[in-house]
């Protein structure tokens, strides 16, 4: 009994390193291309379509899961931001740090508006939204951001630094983090700085891009 529980443990870790590999390949295919066959992601993964297909129901129900694994990390990102008890703004600024060095930001974004989300994805997306609105008052409430900046900023922020994207990802990520520390430089309190013009994001602007592609 116990041999045969170790074997089935042994699958089942196969199983977990096997549809990482999956992932890992379609999170590169679809943020080159989102459009791309689930038979390009199977190519990139080094599977067979039917191996990817035995995971998944479909390209959907994948796109599903990257964009549940992206909310996920982020989630987590909120909540040791939160748990953080000491300098609010390096709580912020860490947070703000972890969502762009693990680029979960760009790959939801990238994903919007490709697939029809789930009831339990919409609920996890605005848990996620409620986090990080959580970590963005407390900074504003300790006085560390420009009075200005609005909780809506914060996701363009994501985008305009993940937008940055060479093929090397060793040259990627440190111009994303010399460019984040311009940013943060300019979203922190300091006197003088020139009042930002028109309103910010709303709501429903950034819920628009969540529908699905005619």
């Amino acid at each position: 009994m116990e041999t045969r529980t170790g074997r089935l443990s042994g699958r089942q870790a196969e199983a977990a390193r096997n549809d990482g590999v999956i992932l890992d390949a379609a999170r590169e295919v679809f943020m080159r291309e989102p459009g791309a066959p689930i038979s390009a992601v199977a190519e990139q993964a080094g599977v067979g379509v039917g191996a990817l297909y035995r995971r998944y129901a479909g390209k959907e129900e994948l796109l599903r899961t990257l964009c549940s694994d992206g909310l996920h990390r982020f989630v987590a990102l909120a909540e040791a931001a939160l748990a953080e008890d000491g300098d609010p703004w390096e709580a912020f600024a860490g947070f703000v740090r972890g969502v762009t060095d693990s680029d979960v930001h760009s790959l939801t974004v990238r994903l919007a508006g490709t697939f029809t989300p789930t009831p339990e994805l919409h609920e996890l997306a605005a848990h996620a939204s409620a986090l990080a609105n959580r970590v963005f008052r407390r900074a504003k409430a300790a006085g560390v951001l420009r009075p200005d900046l609005h909780a809506n900023d914060v996701p363009m922020i994501f985008e305009q630094i993940t937008a940055i994207r060479l093929g090397d990802a060793e040259r990627t990520a440190t111009l994303r983090r010399r460019y984040l520390a311009l940013v943060l430089d300019a979203v922190r309190a300091q006197p003088g700085a020139t009042r930002l013009p028109g309103p910010p994001p709303s709501a429903e602007e950034f819920g628009a891009r969540w529908r699905p592609e005619a």
